[in-house]
């Protein structure tokens, strides 16, 4: 399922809160100037030693990620479907002096030509946020087997499918995801940043922007957590971890979210523990 017309859409509704999502960061330039890394331990963990390695960052939205994987060591390029996000990534990049080289394209056509043309890179990276932007799972990881070098891996983080069964007060209103079902959002891609309550501004919240409404709608796909490694495995690449972590880093996503150390955001204490969030690290053969 191409669907580059809902892609298309979607491009137009993050455009239209990028800069409301930036006016709440803080100072992310001082913040790195400082030595400040804006990845959490858990992507860390699965990428391991960067030092020397290329790197792709694929739906690297305004780049904070981007530069804190290329202070790790690693040579980096960032490639996002927003023109907005894009242009404040290269303006962050700017600003801080840390190279990082980011691409405007949408991921499908991207992948595509980066195969093409026999673009390679050690490592490929995407987390928070990002499956559900994919309306067809079995192309984007055949994408991904396609450009990395022998020996390669690809490093997923994202948030657990499992949460999608309730609503933001906690109670189950939904079906597992599954199949890509598409889900039109009217509301267009929202201001989490705002709602995250620091959750998502490591160099600090500044109130910025207040009751943004996105004049454009978006679609999201509905996607199982078993659906995501089966794509994996069937594009070649060897599944060598699958985390699941019963918190979500950052975001504020249901009511009465309690906050532990690392900005690690969790149910109510009343609340049984359940996965939050996924980590997959998967490995392209050495020939």
């Amino acid at each position: 399922m191409d669907r580059k017309d809902l892609r298309e859409q979607n491009r137009v509704s993050w455009n239209a809160v990028v800069s409301a999502h930036d006016s709440h960061r803080g100072d992310l330039s001082r913040y790195f100037s400082e030595g400040g890394n804006t990845l959490f331990q858990e992507e860390r963990d699965l990428l391991g030693d960067l030092e020397g390695r290329s790197l792709v960052h694929l739906q690297c939205n305004t780049g904070g990620d981007s530069i804190s994987l290329a202070r790790l060591g690693a040579t980096v390029t960032g490639v996002d479907i927003s023109d907005e996000a894009v242009s404040s990534a290269r303006d962050l990049s700017e600003k801080t002096g840390i190279r990082v080289t980011f691409e405007r394209a949408d991921l499908y056509d991207w992948l595509q030509n980066a195969s093409h043309e026999g673009r390679r890179f050690d490592v490929a990276f995407a987390s928070y946020g990002v499956i559900c932007w994919l309306p067809d799972l079995r192309s984007w990881a055949g994408g991904i087997a396609g450009i990395l070098s022998p020996g390669g891996r690809f490093v997923l983080v994202d948030f657990h499918p499992a949460a999608d069964i309730f609503d933001g007060d906690w109670n189950h209103v939904n079906d597992y995801p599954s199949g890509g079902e598409p889900l039109l959002l009217d509301e267009g891609v929202g201001d989490y940043v705002a709602a995250s309550d620091g959750g998502l501004t490591p160099a600090g919240f500044v109130d910025g922007v207040r009751d943004f409404e996105n004049p454009a709608s978006c679609h999201l796909f509905r996607w199982g957590l078993g659906e995501v490694v089966t794509a994996l495995a069937e594009a070649g690449l060897r599944i060598t971890a699958l985390q699941e972590y019963p918190y979500a880093n950052g975001e504020r996503k249901f009511a009465g979210m309690r906050e532990l150390r690392g900005r690690r955001m969790v149910p109510p204490e009343d609340f049984p523990k359940i996965p939050l969030m996924y980590g997959i690290r998967a490995e392209k053969a050495e020939s």
